[in-house]
């Protein structure tokens, strides 16, 4: 069928808007982050808003626990909005991994600020959280917890509380104990640690501290951000906690306390990969590390950052376990079956 000139003129016209009207969309693409976090920390409010700030960049956010992200990120597929996962612990990264959700990040910033043994080709930490033990002024003296080892020693039966020993930040602090003693002793600190319990494994970090300072145990594991939380509180409740309970960093004459990590990466199919990689360069830089810190009591993961602290600055200095979070990650599965068989659960 024949068409006439303005026809012509008309339909090619159309045909250019079309095309400009995607060409604008995909620009407006690169201004938008589709970030999925498992991190429930209000105080991150401000570090997504510094980084739209900084770059014009829109953040839609889902939060969610981690394993439904997870789920919900494999079940998506290549039509998965997300650009980005940001979660807590080696392990849950390192499952993100395994699952072939994350794609690989070539980035001079982040190699150069963010230390070698804290980061993988695909997935990097920002911040970092020591595991220490606290213990009852009254009923423990500090010189006998000085090591993760010690919460194995028979002089500690019926004084040790935890929690689960499936939660991921014990299954990590195994996995570092796999690693640098080997499976056999790992084995036989998990039942030595059995055999002290004071109680069945139950409740988070701030129960246990809580516990301890009632004289329901005598030393419990910890994540340093909950002591700090405390630390800081101005709750009377909180203060009394406080003045009955002692932190120790373990392990100072060995391998150093050991520590996990919060972190993320880019995912395989992110629509915007570009606004995803200057994300991922934003939360290691020294702004963002500050929030990290300042916000939610963890350490910067970059050298040098100056935070301004009072409860990290009270915490004081410590020597940090420089295991690879990649090791973390190796040994968790078998982390969880040594719990299992000394009946830590």
């Amino acid at each position: 069928m024949s068409r006439t000139l303005p026809q012509i003129v008309s339909r090619t016209l159309a045909a250019t808007l079309v095309a400009a009207a995607f060409a604008g969309a995909a620009g407006a693409e690169e201004k938008v982050l589709n970030l999925y976090s498992a991190r429930h920390y209000q105080t991150d409010e401000a570090l997504y808003a510094n980084f739209t700030k900084q770059t014009g960049i829109k953040i839609n956010r889902i939060e969610g626990k981690e394993e439904e992200l997870l789920e919900r990120i494999k079940n998506e597929g290549a039509n998965s909005p997300a650009d980005v996962l940001l979660t807590v612990d080696a392990s849950r990264l390192a499952k993100a991994h395994e699952l072939g959700l994350f794609a690989p990040v070539k980035s001079k910033t982040l190699e150069s600020r963010i230390p070698a043994h804290l980061r993988t080709d695909d997935w990097f930490s920002f911040s970092t959280r020591a595991r220490v033990i606290v213990y009852n002024k009254a009923a423990v003296k500090a010189d006998e917890v000085q090591s993760y080892d010690d919460l194995a020693d028979p002089k500690l039966k019926g004084k040790v509380c935890t929690r689960s020993g499936s939660h991921p930040y014990n299954l990590s602090l195994m996995a570092s104990i796999i690693s640098h003693q080997g499976e056999a002793k790992a084995e036989s600190w998990a039942k030595g640690v059995v055999a002290n319990f004071a109680r069945a494994p139950k409740g988070g970090d701030t129960d246990q501290i809580k516990a301890v300072a009632a004289g329901e145990c005598g030393v419990a594991i910890s994540n340093s951000y909950y002591v700090a939380r405390l630390m800081r509180s101005d709750k009377a409740d909180d203060k009394k906690v406080m003045e009955k309970v002692g932190v120790v960093w373990p392990n100072q004459k060995s391998t150093g306390t050991h520590i996990n990590v919060s972190g993320g990466g880019m995912l395989k199919n992110a629509p915007h990969k570009e606004a995803a990689v200057k994300f991922l360069e934003y939360l290691a830089s020294d702004d963002a590390q500050r929030y990290f810190a300042d916000g939610n009591n963890e350490w910067p993961v970059v050298a040098g950052v100056k935070v301004a602290n009072p409860a990290l600055d009270a915490l004081g200095p410590f020597k940090a376990d420089t295991l690879p979070v990649g090791n973390l990650a190796m040994y968790a599965v078998k982390a969880q079956v040594i719990f299992d068989k000394a009946g830590y659960r």
